[in-house]
Formats: structure tokens, sequence, C-alpha cells
């Protein structure tokens, strides 16, 4: 027999949850009300204000077709095209990688160390994806010239638009990495969070990340996981003020070697935990 059809909100969203539980998805209470109230042109808050509200057939339907996407691990962000970072909404779509809690840490540390700047700070971020580091950095450190750079000119033009919605002034680049700047050099703090997943560990990720987001944004080269590092670390020296502050976002098990490679440039370094206990974020000083 067939189900008969949720009459309210509140049914749709315990039968998302149902759904998303027997698929499996990484957190299916909090993914269920995100897509029931983007069905349903709410937020979350407005969605438990309204769960007795009927719903009419286009309604069910457009739930349906979002919690099909989820349940074959379309990221919850691609489907409703946005991602909160630092409590602001980011638009993102296939092309650019979520942006993640932890990321956070990096801008947290960013801020502090522009805070104690003599002068308005000179900041670029490497590889930017949607935007989220740049256009917070321009939004949190009053006075900042802040330039951001990407090889995917689809991440760019999203990144544009991120900035254009949010009315940050970043300079977007389209470029190969840290080289891309070296004419707008020196910078007070150099940003980034690079590729550090190796090829042939695609396997073990989850198929959220594996079959959805960019490759360019997720793998290193095949058999070189620390190839982003050492080009950050060198470029350090060229792209800094003296005293200037790199800080790059790292994988799982990479801070010792992360530490290494630092201070093979010469450079000052040490690394900080996010609020797992992993050891996140590589700080180096050019001394």
């Amino acid at each position: 027999m067939t189900q008969e059809a949720p009459r309210t909100a509140g049914e749709m969203l315990a039968r998302a949850r149902e759904f998303l539980l027997r698929k499996g998805t990484a957190e299916p209470r909090l993914e269920a009300e995100l897509l029931i109230a983007h069905a349903l042109g709410l937020n979350r808050l407005q969605l438990f204000l309204r769960l007795d509200q009927p719903v009419v057939e286009a309604e069910v339907a457009r739930a349906r077709d979002l919690l099909v996407r989820r349940g074959k691990h379309e990221p919850v962000a691609y489907i409703t095209g946005t991602r909160e970072f630092y409590g602001r909404s980011f638009r993102v779509g296939a092309g650019v990688l979520v942006p993640r809690p932890e990321t956070e840490l990096l801008v947290d540390l960013a801020r502090e160390r522009a805070k104690v700047l003599a002068s308005p700070a000179r900041i670029v971020d490497i590889g930017t994806g949607s935007g989220c580091i740049a256009i917070t950095m321009a939004l949190e450190v009053a006075g900042s010239s802040v330039t951001a750079v990407d090889i995917s000119a689809q991440a760019l033009e999203l990144a544009r638009a991120n900035a254009a919605a949010l009315g940050a002034s970043v300079e977007f680049v389209e470029g190969n990495g840290p080289e891309s700047i070296a004419a707008r050099a020196p910078f007070d703090l150099l940003l980034s969070n690079p590729p550090y997943i190796a090829p042939e560990e695609r396997a073990s990720l989850a198929p959220d990340v594996r079959e959805h987001e960019p490759a360019l944004a997720l793998f290193t080269p095949p058999g070189d996981p620390d190839h982003w590092l050492r080009r950050l670390c060198a470029a350090a020296r060229a792209c800094l003020v003296p005293n200037g502050t790199l800080l790059v976002e790292l994988g799982h098990r990479q801070s010792e070697r992360a530490l290494e490679i630092a201070r093979e440039q010469g450079l000052e370094a040490r690394t900080h935990k996010d609020f797992g206990g992993i050891e996140r974020v590589l700080e180096a000083r050019a001394s």
C-alpha cells in the first residue's frame, strides 16, 4: 500500500529524519531540518514554529527531491546552495569545497595576529574557493587589504558573488599558488587551506566528499602529500614582511612534517589544535 503523503511540516520532518537515518547520512536529524526548512522556504527556527502548518503537494514533491539527492550523498550545502561560516551565509556549489567549522580556527588566529599590527593588515588567501577565509578577514579586520587567489575560474566567480552579497572588499586573482601574487607582495599575513589529501587515500573519504567535492581542491599530486605545504613555506620568506605570519590548515597526521618543512625554510613554527584535538593549523613566522 502506498504511504499517505504527509499533511503537516512536522510529519514531513519526521519522515525525512527516518529516511536519512535509513540512508546512513552523517547527521540525519540536522540534515532533515535543513532540507525540509529549505523545501518550505523557511529557516530552522521558523520550521520549528510551524510544525503544524499544512503542506501542499508541490512542497512535498520538492522535499522529496531534496531528500533523494541527500540519500545519494550529495552534500547538504550543495543542495541548499549555502553554508554558514563564521556566522555568515556563503553560497556554495559544485566546484568549491564546503566550508568546515575547523577552518574557523585559522580565521581566529589570523584575526589575533592582525590586531597587533601597527598599520592596516595586508592579507592574502591562497586557494580561496568560496572566498570564506578572505571575505571573513575583510569583514572582521577593519581597514585590511585582502587579496584572494584561486586557479579555478568557477570558484572565483562564486567567491566574487559572495563578496558582493556580504559587502566585502577583496581583490580576486586567478592563478596557481603563491607565485601568482609575487608582484603584490609583501603581505603581513599569508593564509591557506590547501589540498592536503593524498590521492591514495580517496577510498577512505566519506562518499559526500569523495563523489561530490572538487578533486582539485582536495588532493595533492600523487605521492607528494606535502606539495602545497612546501610551496607555501618557501613562499613565506619572499611574500611576507619581516615577522609576517603564515597560517596553513593541515591534514590529520601532517603536523610533524609541517613543522619540519617550515623550519627547513628558516621559519619559526608551531601548530594549533582544533576543537577535536587535532593539530590543525601551522603558524610560521618569517623572522
